[in-house]
């Protein structure tokens, strides 16, 4: 993965080894198209797909304002089993994809006063959720806390595992004849590729999916910035039981128990630029919100707290389309809390664009062309 692109001209050239610029790039070879991508980490999966929870949870991810969104992400989560099953035929492997259903609970009356609103708000926009007291959400889940004051319970969230999805793709992008360099810094579009510390890769259009670092590449960009996010890893310990069969989320944490014993509580949501530091009051606020509601979370072994950096636009929703210019290059960024939910919307997305096809409809809402302001005095 390490090896320079070859000198030929590409018909696409990927910005970005992320899950979302693997998966386009791997439905853009299936299409075809001569592709390659480019990764400036040793490894792909580096950012912020490598510490992701995985969580699929369109419904508990509604916020009021943002029904463009929500069915964004409904219509990449309706996705989602036949993108799994896509992919572990080209590739080999799992990628850990089950429904699980979700917990939202509410660890004190304030928590469940906000999330009575929320339920209601849920209920107005039609989706299937049911509001639990806290006798009926402990015996879904009787690990949480006897103290908790009720919970939403949301039963076709799922999860994947980003780590294994990475993988997947890596091997499906492979299988499908598209290359993958991993150690190469990109400096700049050219209009007619990009410039690199290697030199200038050419190619007939570029897609961006650099994350956090999208904006950093052309001025043209659509304007995306870094929300830091600390999250951390543990694991149960020989017999321990499951803290949860579903995810579990508050209005401080979520908690993603694996089947193989892993499990994950993130994650802080901090606009401090492109600091990746962890901290200690990022991990003792994590901890202290899941011990809240599921205090056997405290008998679990340590394994690493990370940070990584999402990429945010001004309204925290995706810019997935060509660029305003006209120039070739297509802009799959800003993807926020939701990028491994919207992998498979946003490559299918992609590789329809880069193809002369017409894309989902879903992503119509989310044009870069949205952040582009009209000249001074323009009537436009």
């Amino acid at each position: 993965m390490g090896a320079a692109p070859h000198e030929s001209r590409y018909d696409v050239i990927v910005v970005g080894a992320g899950a979302i610029g693997l998966a386009s790039a791997w439905r853009i070879a299936e299409r075809g198209l001569s592709v390659c991508v480019l990764e400036r980490a040793p490894v792909p999966g580096a950012g912020a797909s490598g510490v992701a929870a995985g969580m699929l949870a369109p419904v508990t991810e509604a916020e009021w304002g943002a029904r463009a969104l929500l069915d964004l992400n409904l219509e990449s989560a309706g996705r989602w089993p036949a993108f799994a099953e896509a992919l572990h035929a080209a590739s080999g492997r799992d990628v850990g994809y089950h429904r699980t259903g979700a917990l939202v609970v509410g660890a004190d009356r304030d928590d469940a006063g906000e999330l009575r609103r929320l339920h209601a708000f849920q209920e107005s926009l039609g989706l299937d959720v049911e509001w639990l007291g806290p006798r009926a959400a402990r015996r879904l889940e009787p690990a949480l806390s006897p103290r908790i004051a009720g919970a939403i319970h949301a039963p076709h969230e799922a999860q994947a595992d980003p780590r294994a999805l990475v993988e997947a793709l890596a091997a499906a992008l492979a299988r499908a004849g598209g290359e993958l360099v991993t150690g190469v810094n990109v400096t700049g579009l050219t209009g007619d590729g990009v410039d690199t510390d290697r030199g200038c890769v050419r190619a007939r259009q570029v897609v961006v999916a650099a994350g956090a670092w999208s904006s950093e590449l052309d001025g043209a960009a659509p304007p995306v910035r870094p929300v830091k996010g600390q999250i951390l890893r543990l694991r149960r310990r020989p017999g321990q039981p499951p803290l949860a069969e579903r995810l579990i989320r508050t209005p401080r944490c979520y908690l993603v128990d694996r089947i193989g014993g892993e499990v994950v509580i993130g994650a802080t949501v901090e606009e401090r630029g492109f600091d990746e530091a962890v901290t200690a009051d990022g991990v003792y606020r994590l901890l202290e919100a899941a011990y809240e509601v599921l205090p056997d979370a405290g008998e679990l072994e340590w394994v690493e707290a990370a940070a990584r950096l999402r990429p945010g636009t001004p309204d925290n929703a995706p810019a997935i389309g060509r660029s305003a210019s006209g120039d070739g290059v297509v802009w799959a960024t800003g993807h926020y809390r939701n990028g491994i939910l919207l992998t498979p919307v946003t490559a299918d997305a992609v590789a329809a664009i880069v193809a002369g096809a017409e894309p989902p409809a879903a992503v119509d809402s989310f044009s870069p062309a949205r952040f582009v302001r009209a000249p001074a005095g323009s009537t436009a």
